[in-house]
């Protein structure tokens, strides 16, 4: 078995050799393409769905190199930035149970914010257009332990500006859907992952998928994140921001996104209304590969994505409705990108096969 380096040149050489294989079995041409994910190595799981039907579904690697756990479909990754279309859906299932409004203020439901957060609005929040300040550059050198969302309200509370008036602009921001978290827990009368749980993972039968937290739940088939240094790989699990749970802290299998694919094409879990507004381009980006943002998805023409990147894991879930299909892409390791990875993917079963 082989430990490998330098990310973009193995994913270049994983991608020119698919280019110029001969026309062969779909499922054949992704190992091909994973390669460098299989062996003694931090692995991944890769799921292709049409019609809600699993062309591919597939386990690389290892969740666990110490103790030699394979990756299988059951294996449960940390989704990072994936977790912010749960955010949404939790934010517009309390919508349509008239608990709030998308165009409240957040200070109706977070009071202790300063002034310049006046005329946020949790439309805002969720479109990346507030302009609240990045909390990650805000946590004191000192801070004890990891953060959690309430700790980002509380380094919000001392910074009293926006990168630019609420509503004028777009800039990724993970701050926001922290406070949407706790926006879900005040509305709802629920903590956050409490209401993740009995609102959608439950009735989806997402039976492992949970927004952990240390000491209260477990990660079953749980996957362990990894980082490639000086040719070795190490456990690089968890930083101080990885208990924040509204901008990234879902595990989730590729078994149990494909229950939250279906639920993305009928009213199971949110009214059509709902799902219209999360693929509506609710704003322009600054991102050159996505045009829009809707609500804890980008959105790039006939497509709708998100990718997820924290400390040792790397992820993709990337959809083409009109296709009724679906690519996922779950890593437990720094690198590469596996966004270019699902669109390679996506490929192989998009085009047909030449006659």
């Amino acid at each position: 078995m082989r430990v490998t380096g330098l990310f973009p040149l193995l994913a270049l050489a994983a991608l020119s050799a698919a280019a110029t294989a001969p026309p062969t079995d779909p499922s054949t041409a992704v190992d091909a393409l994973m390669r460098d994910y299989d062996g003694h190595v931090p692995g991944a799981a890769v799921l292709v769905l049409r019609d809600g039907r699993p062309l591919l579904r597939r386990g690389y690697g290892l969740a666990d190199l110490e103790a030699g756990t394979a990756a299988g479909p059951e294996t449960n990754y940390r989704l990072a930035s994936i977790t912010k279309q749960f955010t949404a859906a939790a934010i517009l299932l309390l919508a349509e149970d008239g608990r709030l409004s998308l165009d409240d203020p957040v200070k109706r439901w977070l009071p202790s914010l300063p002034a310049a957060a006046d005329a946020v609005t949790l439309r805002q929040l969720l479109a990346h257009t507030s302009g609240l300040v990045d909390y990650e550059d805000y946590v004191a050198d000192d801070f004890p332990g990891q953060l959690r969302d309430a700790d980002v309200l509380r380094i919000l509370e001392d910074q009293d500006r926006t990168y630019f008036p609420p509503g004028s602009a777009y800039r990724y921001s993970n701050s926001g859907y922290a406070l949407l978290a706790l926006v879900v827990g005040e509305a709802s009368g629920r903590d956050f992952a409490s209401f993740l749980h009995e609102r959608i993972f439950r009735p989806l039968g997402m039976d492992n998928t949970v927004a952990h937290q240390d000491g209260v739940d477990t990660v079953a088939h749980r996957a362990w994140g990894y980082s490639l240094a000086d040719g070795r790989w190490t456990r690089t699990d968890q930083s101080r921001t990885s208990a924040v749970l509204g901008d990234g802290g879902i595990y989730s299998s590729i078994d149990d996104l494909a229950r939250w694919d279906a639920a993305l094409y009928d009213d199971r879990l949110l009214q059509p209304e709902s799902l219209a507004r999360m693929f509506s381009p609710a704003t322009p980006t600054d991102e050159p590969d996505v045009p829009h943002y809707g609500f804890g998805w980008r959105l790039n023409g006939d497509s709708a994505w998100h990718s997820g990147e924290s400390i040792g894991f790397r992820n993709a879930i990337v959809r083409w409705p009109g296709e009724r299909l679906t690519v996922v892409v779950l890593s437990n390791r720094n690198g590469p990108r596996p966004y270019p990875l699902a669109l390679e993917i996506a490929r192989l079963f998009r085009d047909p096969a030449p006659p």
